[in-house]
C-alpha cells in the first residue's frame, strides 16, 4: 500500500472571453464535448455542493469512473472541485482541482492547479498530467469550433 502525492500546474490561453470558457465547464452539453467520451454515462449538477459523475470504458476494456463535488464556483473566474478516480472498481486517486480564469488580451488565461494523492501505483502524476493536457487541448478545440 502506497500513496504518491503530487501537484502540477498547467496554463492555457484560449481565444475566447472568460465567460465563454466558464460556460464550457458549466453547460453539460458543452462540457461533455471536451470532457466526456461518446457512449459514457454522464451526470452533472454544476453548483457549489453539486456533483458530477462520468463512467465508461476505454478501448482496452478498462472501466473508469470519475466522481466529483464542486466546492467553490465564482462565475467567469474560478472553479474548485475534489474528485476521485476508479479503475475497474478500484480507487486509484483522489485530487483537488482549481481552475482560475482571467482575461488575457481578447481571450482567457486558464490556470489549473491539481493536487493529488495517487494510490498504490495504480495511477501516477505523469499519467494524470498527460491526460489533463489532452482534456485542455480538447477544451480549446471546442472553444474554437464554437467561435
Amino acid at each position: 500500500m502506497s500513496v504518491e502525492h503530487a501537484t502540477f500546474v498547467l496554463e492555457r490561453d484560449y481565444p475566447a472571453p472568460p465567460a465563454r470558457v466558464f460556460n464550457a465547464f458549466a453547460d453539460p452539453e458543452l462540457k461533455q464535448r471536451w470532457f466526456g467520451a461518446p457512449g459514457w454515462k454522464w451526470e452533472m449538477d454544476f453548483r457549489e455542493g453539486g456533483r458530477e459523475h462520468t463512467s465508461g470504458e476505454f478501448e482496452d476494456g478498462t472501466a473508469i469512473t470519475f466522481d466529483s463535488v464542486y466546492y467553490d464556483i465564482v462565475p467567469d473566474e474560478r472553479i474548485v472541485y475534489a474528485y476521485e478516480m476508479h479503475s475497474d472498481g478500484r480507487r486509484i486517486s483522489v485530487s483537488v482541482a482549481t481552475f482560475e480564469l482571467g482575461p488575457r488580451g481578447d481571450g482567457t488565461r486558464l490556470r489549473l492547479t491539481e493536487q493529488g494523492a495517487f494510490l498504490d501505483g495504480a495511477d501516477t502524476p505523469g499519467t494524470r498530467e498527460g491526460g489533463t493536457v489532452s482534456l485542455l487541448d480538447a477544451l480549446g478545440e471546442v472553444l474554437a469550433s464554437a467561435a
